[in-house]
């Protein structure tokens, strides 16, 4: 596995580690519990499988051309790092509620799956290539994407930590 996608589950696995299923539903008011904002990694790497599935079955990327906003956004998240906070997620990745304990057992073989399709599509169609479009970040190459997946899932495992912290022990 890449090893950005490995430093990405480990730093998932760490975020939930210990925690109870009734610990992983535990939320403030108008805040995602533990389990939800796994859900939505989870919903994030699904849709990223579809999407690299339809740019291996098709045999060509299906990337527009970045605008200079897009430009912008890649060059912060993927480029710095930094995932801004206060977005709304996009309606696909939304929590929907599928079962905690399906998607805690299942989310580092989603990350495993993802990183396979997207090796097989730079395989076919060049590393530099630009495969797929983000939602928000527009077109990346694959390389991009699993940086996109890193930072996105730091900053996710950096809320589950915070609602770690939260507990009523």
């Amino acid at each position: 596995m890449d090893s950005l996608l490995e430093e990405l589950k480990r730093v998932l696995e760490s975020a939930v580690e210990g925690l109870s299923s009734e610990q992983m539903s535990w939320h403030p008011a108008e805040k995602w519990c533990a389990a939800e904002v796994l859900e939505h990694l989870y919903l994030t790497y699904t849709g990223t499988i579809r999407g690299f599935e339809k740019v291996r079955d098709g045999g060509k990327p299906l990337a527009m051309r970045a605008s200079i906003r897009q430009r912008s956004r890649t060059l912060v998240v993927v480029g710095f790092g930094y995932l801004p906070s206060g977005r709304k997620a996009p309606k696909p990745t939304v929590p929907r509620g599928l079962p905690p304990e399906k998607v805690r057992a299942e989310v580092g073989l989603k990350i495993a799956a993802m990183d396979e399709i997207i090796a097989e599509c730079e395989a076919r169609l060049g590393r530099g290539a630009k495969l797929l479009d983000h939602p928000i970040l527009g077109p990346l190459t694959g390389a991009q994407w699993r940086k996109f997946h890193l930072v996105h899932g730091r900053h996710h495992a950096q809320q589950i930590r915070q609602l770690r912290a939260g507990l009523k022990e």
